[in-house]
């Protein structure tokens, strides 16, 4: 049995049945079928994931998209880019999107950064929704001193702002790295400052879900039949939640990008050499106004990411809404 608006995703997929309705044959649609055509009719959600699918692509396959335009890799410095004066020189042939103060080729930084991007947006709120999501099955289920605990540990973390903590993490961590080297310098750090900020609205979110879910009848029945709290959780409860879940981590991913550009903006995220739309933006502000290519073309690329994530993650939540289907 599912619950709410969750149970689009769920459900098993069932077989394609053909029934009578006022004598006519009327096929019967699976949840997963459902969810499909919603998206499918939505032209900007669909678009926005063919932008997304391309920019993964072309974050597997840097190496190999650098080497095919025909322009130097991300760390090449080359003195001939640049005027007498050491100015960077803009777009040309060679340097489609001109190069920086050292020579090295924007567009190529550009396509590296988008691994960076990807990676801490995607795989951070990853590891922030599993965690979360746990968190808020354990407070919402068992309630009393569990739910106390948990709820008060959470309201802490939410009580710090996100860019100040990062600031502090990042300046604690970035040079050696913390908690005996478990969190490295750079990408390590970053992930662990989306880790550690995100996962509360994410066991907020379950646990609230949990509270109106453990009193349903399906749960009545599984522990009558003697099912086991990990069971009741994990085969019961857990498959609702999947709907939301994806819906509202979806919406974290742009978020978590914008705060990995922040925190490399302000030179406690990313390390150089290693290329970051946000470090990018940051080396061009000084400069802006004689090489306007350096900040334009990694600004674009932060913007067109993250608009196309909160695109998708719409698409989703109307299509994940069962109420919008009106026929």
């Amino acid at each position: 049995m599912s619950v709410g608006a969750s149970e689009l995703l769920v459900e098993p997929e069932a077989s394609v049945d053909v029934v009578e309705l006022a004598g006519k044959e009327v096929a019967a649609r699976s949840p997963r079928q459902l969810f499909w055509r919603r998206f499918r009719s939505d032209r900007v959600a669909m678009v926005s994931a063919g932008f997304i699918i391309v920019l993964i692509l072309i974050a597997i396959f840097a190496p190999l998209i650098v080497k095919i335009l025909g322009v130097p890799g991300p760390y090449v410095n080359d003195p001939n880019a640049t005027d007498a004066f050491g100015s960077p020189l803009g777009p040309s042939a060679g340097h489609p999107f001109g190069v920086d103060q050292l020579g090295r080729d924007v567009l190529a930084r550009t396509i590296y950064g988008a691994r960076v991007s990807l990676v801490v947006g995607i795989f951070g709120t990853a590891i922030a929704t599993v965690i979360g999501t746990v968190v808020g099955l354990l407070a919402g289920y068992y309630r009393g001193w569990v739910d106390t605990v948990v709820s008060r540990i959470v309201e802490v973390f939410l009580a710090f702002p996100v860019l100040v903590m990062g600031l502090g993490i990042g300046a604690a961590c970035g040079v050696r790295g913390c908690a005996g080297g478990l969190i490295q310098p750079g990408l390590g750090t970053v992930i662990f400052i989306i880790v550690i900020s995100s996962f509360t609205y994410i066991a907020r979110i379950a646990r609230g879900q949990v509270l109106s879910l453990r009193e349903k009848e399906f749960v009545e029945a599984a522990r009558s039949l003697g099912a086991s709290n990990s069971r009741i959780l994990f085969r019961e409860i857990l498959p609702n939640l999947v709907a939301p879940l994806i819906v509202y981590s979806s919406l974290l991913i742009p978020t978590n990008i914008l705060l990995e550009a922040a925190l490399s903006f302000l030179n406690v995220g990313i390390r150089p050499p290693t290329a970051s739309w946000g470090q990018m933006i940051n080396d061009a502000s000084g400069i802006f106004n004689t090489a306007w290519w350096y900040m334009v073309f990694p600004g674009a690329a932060l913007l067109l990411t993250v608009l196309a994530f909160n695109l998708v993650g719409d698409g989703l939540l109307d299509a994940l809404n069962p109420r919008g289907e009106s026929r």
